[in-house]
């Protein structure tokens, strides 16, 4: 406004200056009228040209100074017969007028920079207020990262153990294909462990869903934390601004130097009051959808954690409940077989004995068989009328008749015997067979597959 005032005085300086030139050709420059008169005439023309820009200095004021004066010369008769005390009280009204607006623009200088300080201190308590909104809303998400990657270690030897688990199922699985074909049947150890295995696999798949989820939950809650960090250092950034800016006084910078062009342009990214609390609370909002998302999610993997723990518990005690079973009865099994092998020993040899028996019968009825035959041959030999059948030859012929019978009948035993005690050899081998098989299965069973299944605990995850 200073510059603008000069510009538009220097018409009037101008004409100032002629008139005062002018005067000075018909009065002496000591002369009392001549000053009078110079003094008069600058006032007249500097209030008559001067521009209006001044507070509290009004046309109107001008129009009633400058109708008075006129008045006044006019009583005295011209220019020429000024009085000088008349130029005096208006070269003192012009003065008065000045101190009157340095007074003015004082005391609004003053209002101002007490407005611009309490609008920054203003200002600063806003940012202070939301800097600890930020700072509360950062120091609940920070913990909540935390306990998120716990829960996702958690989760992560929750699915090794399960890896395991599921190894060991199939590994028994393979060891009882190993068994003989009369015990390769779909008995209830396979039956539990094919339950098992799909009860291991199931689990394995929640948990990798489950691990997925804390990850990206873990990825939006780190991404609010950014941004709550984010906009903690810009409000940072212009609290330490607006605190020098109410520190700021006319000596501090004296020796700053400030281009005036871009003193007022906040340039293209500047926002409204209303969008700047707005983002902070967008970003606060953010931050606190995100953590009760991480509760609900923490709540619903610490449940599904616990129900999969107490399900692979359950299947993995009914599996081995049913091991358990099968390896008494396999062992009941294989004892009572192991009772009959010696039973069939001892009757394989009672065989043996019961022929040589029959053996030695035969001999013994065929030299009966002999002294009959020798008899008969030899009363063959009676004289033609001697040759009676009388009671002693039928009774040699039916001894005969008997000794045949019972000697055919003994070798039909012996037969038989040689039958039965191939019979109980064919007993024993399979007796051995399936006391070898069962071994075999109580070795899978009780050695490899319990040895195998004796390290798996399931926690509670």
């Amino acid at each position: 406004m200073d510059v603008k005032c000069c510009v538009e005085a220097q018409p009037v300086v101008k004409r100032v200056t002629t008139g005062n030139l002018a005067l000075r050709q018909h009065y002496p420059a000591s002369s009392p009228v001549a000053i009078a008169t110079i003094c008069l005439v600058t006032c007249c023309l500097w209030l008559e040209e001067a521009p209006t820009h001044f507070v509290g200095f009004s046309r109107s004021k001008q129009g009633r100074t400058m109708s008075d004066l006129d008045h006044r010369l006019q009583k005295f008769g011209g220019p020429d017969f000024l009085n000088v005390e008349v130029a005096l009280s208006r070269a003192e009204l012009f003065r008065a007028e000045c101190k009157r607006l340095i007074l003015e623009t004082e005391k609004a200088c003053r209002r101002m920079q007490i407005d611009d300080s309490k609008y920054l201190d203003q200002r600063v308590r806003d940012i202070r207020f939301l800097k600890k909104e930020l700072e509360l809303k950062l120091e609940e998400i920070v913990p909540e990262i935390d306990v998120l990657l716990a829960l996702n270690s958690r989760v992560m030897k929750a699915l090794e153990k399960n890896k395991e688990a599921l190894r060991v199922t199939i590994l028994c699985l393979d060891e009882r294909r190993k068994q003989a074909p009369s015990d390769r049947l779909q008995d209830e150890v396979n039956t539990e462990l094919l339950k098992e295995w799909d009860t291991f696999e199931e689990v394995a798949s929640l948990l990798q869903n489950v691990q997925e989820q804390i990850s990206e939950q873990i990825r939006l809650n780190r991404s609010a934390k950014y941004h709550l960090e984010q906009d903690l250092k810009e409000k940072f950034e212009a609290q330490s601004i607006d605190n020098s800016c109410a520190l700021m006084t006319i000596r501090s910078i004296s020796n700053l130097q400030m281009s005036k062009p871009n003193l007022t342009g906040l340039g293209s990214s500047a926002v409204t009051p209303k969008l700047w609390e707005n983002i902070s609370d967008l970003n606060i909002a953010k931050a606190e959808q995100q953590k009760r998302n991480s509760l609900s999610l923490r709540a619903l993997v610490e449940s599904v954690l616990g129900q999969m723990s107490a399900d692979m518990q359950k299947q993995l005690e009914a599996t081995t409940k049913a091991f358990q079973v099968n390896i008494q009865k396999l062992k009941s099994t294989k004892g009572q077989l192991e009772e009959k092998l010696p039973k069939i020993l001892s009757e394989i040899n009672s065989q043996q004995r019961i022929r040589e028996d029959l053996r030695e019968a035969i001999k013994e009825n065929e030299h009966f068989l002999t002294l009959a035959q020798s008899r008969l041959a030899l009363r063959q030999h009676r004289p033609g009328k001697e040759q009676c059948h009388d009671t002693a030859q039928a009774q040699l012929l039916a001894e005969v008749q008997q000794l045949i019978a019972h000697i055919s009948k003994l070798h039909e035993e012996v037969a038989q015997s040689e039958e039965e005690q191939r019979a109980l050899a064919r007993c024993q081998l399979e007796l051995k067979e399936k006391i070898d098989s069962k071994a075999s299965s109580l070795y899978i069973d009780e050695v490899v597959c319990m040895q195998h299944r004796e390290p798996i605990i399931i926690p509670n995850f």
